[in-house]
């Protein structure tokens, strides 16, 4: 089964740092433009951030911007999401979707309290 797999969540005081990773299970991540997105309880899919298979082009939803970095080793496959100073506004399911959210990972949470 093709699919994405996110790790690296837990919980985190505010103005704290976590990293996320995105892997893939039967697909070569490095291949694919790779989008995160989130979902906080009790609302909708909110898109993060993306980036081009090569890295030239990222992109980020104005609140994180200056906060969070994706970045990605296509050596190992992997794409990450750096989350800087979070605030308790970032907590929330995050997951990773390929360019056309077709394939998606069962998600990790985010977790911001203090």
């Amino acid at each position: 089964q093709m699919r994405l797999m996110e790790s690296g969540g837990g919980l985190v005081q505010p103005g704290g740092s976590l990293r996320l990773s995105c892997t893939g299970s039967g697909l070569t991540v490095s291949k694919y433009w790779i989008n995160w997105v989130r979902q906080a309880p009790g609302k909708g899919l909110e898109w993060v951030s993306f980036i081009s298979s090569d890295s030239i082009i990222t992109n980020y939803v104005d609140s994180v911007k200056g906060r969070f970095t994706i970045s990605r080793d296509n050596a190992k496959d992997t794409v990450y999401l750096q989350m800087n100073s979070l605030s308790v506004e970032d907590a929330a399911v995050y997951y990773c979707l390929d360019g056309h959210w077709t394939y998606w990972g069962q998600g990790t949470q985010v977790t911001v309290s203090s």
